[in-house]
């Protein structure tokens, strides 16, 4: 449990130094750039993975459709 404990700390400590960093070289808040990564490009990339996954689906279908 302990070592679960220190990879969860650290990756924590990483994010956030992160976050920092970034911050520091866009000249914003931390606050600012939390709300980008995870308000903005977060949903963003989710829903974009979703509609590629949805087109290549179909696109399966139309092949195997094509084949048969």
């Amino acid at each position: 449990m302990e070592l679960v404990l220190k990879i969860i700390r650290e990756i924590f400590v990483y994010c956030a130094d992160f976050i920092i960093n970034t911050a520091n070289l866009l000249d914003i808040s931390y606050y600012e750039v939390n709300a980008l990564l995870f308000v903005i490009i977060w949903p963003v990339l989710t829903i974009g993975l979703f509609v590629a996954l949805l087109k290549q689906r179909i696109q399966i279908k139309l092949l195997k459709n094509k084949r048969a």
